[in-house]
């Protein structure tokens, strides 16, 4: 990877506690590595506490929080996981408004793990297949999309692309199918 995503900007989705801190750096790292510019988003300032599973791991500056941020400003969007994050999130009317507008937009979404939370309460997996964390097959179903156990599945039959994966041994393959997809929005508008 070296400029595939040069002058795309990537909205990183988290809550300020409680995300998988492998499901935010491993697609951070191949944001940056192919050029793009990352930016964590969060509910409120300050920082991101991540966990390795339930254990506290490193805490992540946030760059904007979810009411100083307009989503047509990037051109892609992650959401990492972490069962806490996820639940968090789908929690947050600022972080289901933002994600409803990311996927009106047409912008890429690339999610793993418990994030699809945030997707089934922002009703946009209805008609569209696609991966997580096992616990949220039957959430996902109830919401009217298809769960595949797939490691990485990419679903275009909505308005936009969403790429998920399953879990942490997933991310070689999940970033760089978004890194892939991400590339194809061209140069930002």
């Amino acid at each position: 990877m070296a400029n595939e995503l040069k002058g795309l900007r990537v909205a990183f989705l988290t809550s300020n506690e409680g995300v998988e801190q492998v499901e935010l750096t491993a697609p951070w790292d191949a944001v940056k590595d192919a050029g793009g510019t990352p930016e964590l988003i969060a509910p409120d300032g300050g920082t991101v506490q991540a966990f390795n599973h339930l254990d506290k791991a490193d805490t992540f500056t946030v760059h904007r929080t979810l009411q100083d941020t307009d989503p047509t400003e990037y051109d892609a969007m992650v959401v990492p996981g972490g069962v806490a994050n996820g639940d968090m999130l789908r929690m947050a009317p600022g972080a289901v408004r933002f994600t409803q507008r990311m996927f009106e937009a047409r912008k890429p979404a690339a999610i793993i793990c418990h994030g699809p939370w945030i997707a089934v309460e922002a009703d946009l997996v209805r008609g569209r297949t696609l991966t997580s964390w096992p616990s949220l097959k039957t959430d996902i179903r109830n919401a009217g999309g298809n769960w595949t156990d797939t490691e990485v599945q990419v679903c275009e039959s909505g308005p936009n692309t969403l790429i998920t994966s399953r879990k942490p041994d997933d991310l070689p393959a999940f970033c760089a199918t978004l890194v892939k997809v991400f590339a194809g929005q061209g140069q930002p508008t």
